[in-house]
């Protein structure tokens, strides 16, 4: 028996489930999809690369392509809506990002507004449009995927880090209002995972993982029960310890690791 109480009812059979994962055409999104279906989940794969989705959803004939712009409300909302008129939903997961590397020296306001569009906004679409049906079912489980670069500030993360730690907030407010409900809540917080996204990154990155690493690990905290699902814990749980660290030790540490 575990020390401690699951935060979350542990998901551990996905065979008769279905599974909408927004933002799944590449990166750790399609490979939790992958990883989903080879559970015999039945998978919903959102994101705007049409031929992606439909690559991925070849020869998968539990796998359906719903090509979608998270940032586009109203198609959100059309989606969910037809996708609720199939049946219900055991899980929703949003995994749509966008980054770009940013300091001070080299704002970039409108490429600031689409991180918050995409890495933020877009999750409280998906939220506004599947919660009402989730609620009322009293059963389901919503994940958003964040990143470790939320925990605190860090350099080239003038833009996509906020928007990341308002993720982490969001998923903590949201547990602590659905989980009386029956609902389950859970925030992914990542390291580095070799995507296009961090393709970009011109520094070697630490216990750096593949999507399908990446997505074996989501599983694994699903099958915990976990509220925060955080890997590879060889370099994540540094991070988190950094957390806890004054101010001055925080900025001073980081700034020597990073010179």
């Amino acid at each position: 028996m575990p020390f401690f109480k699951p935060l979350n009812p542990p998901l551990t059979d996905w065979h008769g489930k279905t599974v909408w994962i927004v933002g799944a055409s590449s990166g750790i999104g399609a490979a939790t999809a992958r990883a989903l279906l080879a559970q015999g989940a039945r998978v919903v794969v959102s994101a705007r690369n049409t031929a992606a989705l439909q690559t991925l959803a070849d020869n998968q004939p539990l796998c359906q392509p719903l090509p979608l712009d998270a940032t586009d409300r109203a198609a959100v909302q059309q989606a969910a809506a037809c996708l609720l008129a199939q049946g219900p939903l055991d899980g929703v997961v949003y995994c749509a990002g966008h980054y770009a590397p940013m300091r001070a020296d080299a704002m970039d306001v409108p490429d600031m507004q689409r991180h918050v569009e995409v890495n933020y906004l877009g999750a409280l679409y998906l939220l506004d449009a599947v919660l009402p049906a989730l609620r009322a079912r009293g059963s389901g489980h919503v994940s958003l995927v964040g990143s470790v670069a939320g925990y605190r500030g860090l350099p080239n993360s003038l833009a996509y880090g906020p928007t990341k730690a308002a993720l982490i907030n969001l998923a903590e407010a949201l547990y602590l209002d659905l989980h009386p409900e029956g609902l389950g809540v859970s925030i992914i917080n990542p390291g580095f995972v070799e995507t296009p996204l961090t393709a970009q990154n011109d520094f070697k990155m630490p216990a750096l993982l593949t999507p399908d690493q990446a997505a074996q690990a989501i599983l694994q905290g699903w099958a915990q029960g976990r509220f925060e699902i955080h890997f590879p814990k060889r370099f994540t749980l540094w991070l988190n310890l950094l957390r806890l660290l004054p101010y001055r030790a925080y900025f001073n540490l980081v700034q020597k690791a990073t010179q």
